[in-house]
């Protein structure tokens, strides 16, 4: 069905009789250091569902890319909303487009702070029996890649995000701040002391608000990712596709 605000109405009616699943991207406004842009979250999720739009069974909406981000409020040009807030409106939206009939969903989502509200979000859809919407992360499944891509885990405006947005808004990249990112950095996420974790604030451990080695970062590893996070979607939206709602839904109570 390709993509929902480029639909009529009435075009929609008619393309909705053969879709299965739809791909809601979100990600956040927040800030990823000197050299990328505060969209890359929002930007990579939006990347990856729009690979399957081609897919008469699929249709991606419009994408939401504010988030749950307040740990960067530190940053110039973060923006946040409360979790609940972020929970409610992606539960609203995937209620609207199961009451054209579209009733199960993959979240597309491309930051980790919305995680929990993603979750609680669709476990109240399904317990409502209103729709079945699986959260998933872009990068879910990629540690192989990355573990040979970069040697390191994930971490935030790193040689992965940098990698990735090279590849789907390159123009985007500041590619000559990425040695300035890369000097103000943290080696890993939060910051601990006697076995607490008292880094609530990314601006409590990174100084330039990245995790990682960005300079590491090349289009080319960034395309390799887009294909295989592209190919993970493919499957799970194959797995959704395959089952009918009346099996998605809470099991009977034993």
């Amino acid at each position: 069905m390709s993509l929902l605000h480029e639909h009529t109405t009435a075009t929609a009616s008619d393309a909705f009789a053969d879709v299965e699943v739809a791909l809601l991207p979100t990600g956040s406004v927040e800030q990823h250091g000197p050299a990328l842009p505060l969209g890359t979250d929002f930007l990579a999720a939006e990347a990856v569902a729009r690979t399957a739009a081609d897919r008469d069974d699929c249709v991606v909406l419009p994408t939401i890319p504010v988030g749950v981000s307040e740990h960067h409020r530190q940053f110039d040009g973060t923006l946040w909303t409360d979790p609940e807030t972020f929970e409610a409106y992606v539960r609203d939206v995937v209620a609207s487009v199961a009451s054209h009939g579209v009733r199960k969903a993959v979240v597309v989502n491309g930051h980790g702070g919305n995680d929990e509200a993603l979750r609680r979000a669709a476990r109240e859809l399904r317990r409502e029996e209103v729709a079945f919407a699986a959260p998933w992360n872009w990068w879910a499944g990629l540690d192989d890649l990355v573990e040979a891509e970069f040697d390191t885990a994930l971490g935030h405006a790193d040689a992965v995000e940098s990698s990735m947005v090279l590849a789907v808004a390159e123009d985007l990249v500041r590619e000559a701040a990425l040695a300035e990112a890369e000097a103000g950095a943290s080696d890993s996420w939060g910051r601990t002391v006697h076995g607490a974790n008292v880094g609530f604030d990314t601006a409590d451990f990174s100084d330039s608000g990245a995790v990682g080695t960005p300079t590491d970062a090349s289009r080319e590893a960034g395309e390799k990712l887009l294909d295989r996070a592209s190919e993970e979607l493919t499957a799970l939206v194959d797995w959704l596709t395959e089952r009918d709602a009346s099996a998605l839904w809470p099991a009977e109570h034993r």
